[in-house]
């Protein structure tokens, strides 16, 4: 009886030393730590199927702008979904036109928050081709977007605008649709 007892103190005494041991290895920066948590969905590297939304605006120079801030505020796996989505997406240009110093703070880590809320103000959890969004504009229609503010789809002689901005272009992803935009849709709080 007592062998069993010593049998099990032992036991647990190399899993506590094995335990310890794993844990030592490496420093314990936040990055270290990090490299180690499960990843979501954006981290799912897949070279057989269409691009989503994210990869197509990781792809073309014209969204780093919008990349960084999508990476910044925590998003990505919201655009790599299954959708349908729709993204209207600002080019760095759009970025530019935003007061000087805005970007920037925007992406200080105390903002996160505020920067993840007017990301979202970009995205109908919905399928909206263009063709669908002229036919929400002649009837007046609203889109309801992540952010949980509506964005106004107008038709004008030179095209379709959203929330007061034009659809410079339309890209199918796989996921849904992107609809690229001259200006950032900041909702009011």
């Amino acid at each position: 009886m007592n062998r069993f007892f010593l049998l099990i103190l032992c036991s647990f005494a190399l899993i506590s030393c094995q335990n310890t041991n794993t844990s030592k290895k490496g420093n314990n920066t936040a990055a270290s730590y990090n490299d180690h948590l499960p990843k979501g969905q954006s981290a799912v590297k897949d070279e057989d199927s269409d691009a989503n939304v994210l990869q197509i605006a990781k792809s073309l120079d014209d969204f780093k702008t919008l990349v960084v801030a999508i990476e910044t505020a925590g998003v990505e796996d919201a655009l790599v979904n299954a959708g349908p989505l729709t993204v209207f997406a600002p080019v760095n240009a759009a970025f530019e036109k935003l007061p000087e110093g805005t970007v920037e703070t925007l992406l200080k880590p105390e903002n996160k928050a505020k920067l993840a809320f007017i990301l979202t103000n970009h995205v109908a959890p919905a399928n909206f081709p263009d063709t669908q969004l002229a036919k929400d504009a002649k009837k007046g229609r609203k889109l309801y977007m992540a952010s949980g503010k509506y964005l106004e789809v107008e038709k004008k002689e030179d095209g379709l605008y959203v929330g007061g901005t034009k659809i410079l272009k339309t890209v199918k992803a796989s996921n849904g649709w992107i609809h690229v935009i001259a200006d950032v849709l900041v909702p009011a709080e």
